[in-house]
């Protein structure tokens, strides 16, 4: 990156330099020309301004990458019980740190956390550091920023990698902020290069593309990453590694902030939790043509779901929505019905155990991740399917 620098002594005509710009970047203040955040650093006032602009690169000390080391994992909970997805993380974790002999961390922060930590160390973790404060009953964003901010600057990891949960989206950027590094949310693959650099990989401009992004240059480097996403390894009866308390002193946290009380919304059973999904696509005509789909997931005894233009049709409620701007999932069964396969809508669904595919084109993007394709109508072969369903098991 770099910056204009504007040698004001050598203007001459100011209106003729302000129309070189195409963006409109340029302003006359005073008789002297300012360049405002229209700019797009196109360069062109260099080419044509006579001298008048000079473009200077930015001079960048590179971090000591050596000084830092590790890949830590945040425990995202409720009242100590640990969300699945903190397994998921430390799964993709294990895998990373492998690759370039690191440690895994994990940090816990809470109050009456600590025998629960040790949890955590059957799925191994190196070390888990703990913070177990009357601070952090109940999410506060303040002192709980102030702790994990706190872990970070003792134990220097490399990578943090974070659940995009409510909380978790909310606290891994304001981390991220403090520490003026960069933060990829919503990430579908990890990877990461020997000298440390994390390959950061998400869908991009409407799922269009794969956008690879690094933080070479910043540590930590961060990144969220759904539920379901990932693989959890299995529990170890063995215990490995160990937990350490993370001190910190009570002044550091100064939110005005307290949690008096909480209260727990009652649990939706929502189609990420759904053993068998079908799933209706632009392919479903009319509205009143999903009645076939709910048949087929009735007869199943599974759930059913949709693609987002469904939504945005009003055909469904947002939280059936599968993809990246709807729900995870991760049946033992999908049954897919008209749908294209785009790509936000597969990084939602492409680790389900078993992908059943109808659509009419054979070209169609969700072929290619299905274990079964089958070409042709949904509006033919649904009922077929329902009455070979019925007749196996003897239904009138």
């Amino acid at each position: 990156m770099g910056k204009l620098i504007v040698h004001q002594e050598k203007i001459q005509d100011i209106a003729a330099l302000i129309k070189i710009c195409p963006f409109g970047a340029m302003e006359n203040k005073n008789g002297k020309i300012e360049i405002n955040s229209g700019c797009r650093l196109c360069k062109l006032c260099v080419k044509k301004g006579g001298g008048v602009f000079e473009f200077v690169e930015e001079k960048f000390f590179g971090i000591d990458k050596s000084a830092w080391r590790g890949i830590s994992v945040y425990v995202d909970h409720a009242g100590g019980k640990i969300h699945p997805v903190t397994y998921e993380l430390i799964g993709k974790a294990r895998e990373l740190a492998k690759k370039i002999n690191q440690p895994v961390y994990a940090v816990f922060l809470g109050e009456g956390i600590e025998l629960k930590a040790r949890e955590i160390l059957h799925y191994g973790v190196d070390k888990v550091y703990v913070c177990d404060k009357k601070e952090l009953r109940g999410f506060n964003i303040e002192n709980y920023a102030a702790a994990f901010e706190n872990f970070i600057n003792k134990v220097k990891p490399a990578v943090v990698l974070v659940g995009a949960t409510p909380v978790g989206r909310q606290l891994a950027p304001k981390v991220a902020a403090h520490f003026h590094t960069g933060l990829t949310a919503d990430c579908t693959i990890l990877d990461i290069h020997e000298n440390t650099d994390l390959v950061q990989i998400r869908p991009a401009f409407g799922g269009n593309i794969m956008a690879e992004i690094l933080t070479p240059n910043h540590r930590p480097q961060m990144a969220t990453v759904r539920y379901k996403i990932m693989d959890a390894p299995k529990r170890s009866e063995e215990i490995s590694g160990s937990v350490e308390a993370l001190e910190i002193d009570s002044t550091e946290f100064t939110s005005k902030v307290e949690v008096l009380s909480l209260t727990e919304k009652p649990r939706e059973v929502g189609i990420e939790n759904a053993d068998v999904l079908i799933v209706a696509g632009r392919g479903v005509k009319k509205k009143e043509d999903l009645k076939i789909i709910r048949e087929l997931a009735e007869i199943l005894n599974g759930d059913f779901a949709c693609t987002r233009p469904l939504v945005e049709n009003g055909w469904f409620e947002p939280k059936r929505q599968i993809g990246l701007s709807g729900r995870t999932v991760r049946p033992k069964l999908i049954i897919t019905c008209g749908v294209s396969g785009s790509v936000q809508f597969v990084a939602g669904m492409e680790h389900s155990e078993k992908i059943f595919a109808i659509n009419t084109d054979p070209k169609a993007s969700i072929f290619k991740v299905a274990n079964y394709a089958v070409v042709g109508d949904l509006y033919e072969i649904i009922p077929q399917l329902i009455e070979k369903i019925k007749q196996g098991r003897g239904i009138a």
